[in-house]
């Protein structure tokens, strides 16, 4: 069986990561679900703590990680839901609204993602342009007028 890992070119995987990803190709049917990282900032700050909060909150109750929170997905499921899409923006999500909730399994291992644009760009305001970027996607604004906003 092959197995993808995506990440984020500024996410790494966190210790442990191995042992947690053998465990769940073990279980049954493994090969019929995704699983997800917990999201974790390489910032030491309380602003840090809340957002990575709020996106758990999130992940949990929507079934919608990002991709900064790391992909694990077997090659035929991959293939089978059509892949990533080829947009410019919210692939991440599409993908895994494909996949769908009941698919979804949340590792029990984090995976580390750069605070850089947080920093630069304030935790709030990243944040808020990262919301209404996706309520625009919701409604149906197509990804390549979004990016546009994103930035």
């Amino acid at each position: 069986q092959e197995w993808l890992l995506f990440l984020h070119a500024d996410t790494r995987l966190s210790e442990g990561w191995g042992r947690v990803v053998s465990s769940f190709l073990k279980q049954p049917k493994s090969e019929s679900s995704a699983g997800v990282f917990s999201f974790r900032l390489d910032d030491d700050g309380i602003r840090a703590r809340i957002l990575e909060q709020l996106v758990a909150i999130r992940a949990s109750l929507l079934a919608l990680p990002y991709g900064d929170q790391g992909l694990l997905i077997s090659r035929v499921l991959y293939d089978e839901i059509g892949g990533f899409a080829d947009i410019p923006l919210m692939e991440d999500v599409d993908i895994v609204r494909r996949i769908g909730r009941r698919r979804l399994r949340r590792l029990p291992a984090s995976v580390v993602t750069s605070a850089e644009k947080y920093r630069r760009d304030g935790y709030f305001l990243r944040s808020a342009r990262n919301l209404f970027c996706l309520g625009l996607y919701f409604v149906g604004v197509p990804p390549s007028r979004i990016v546009k906003i994103y930035g």
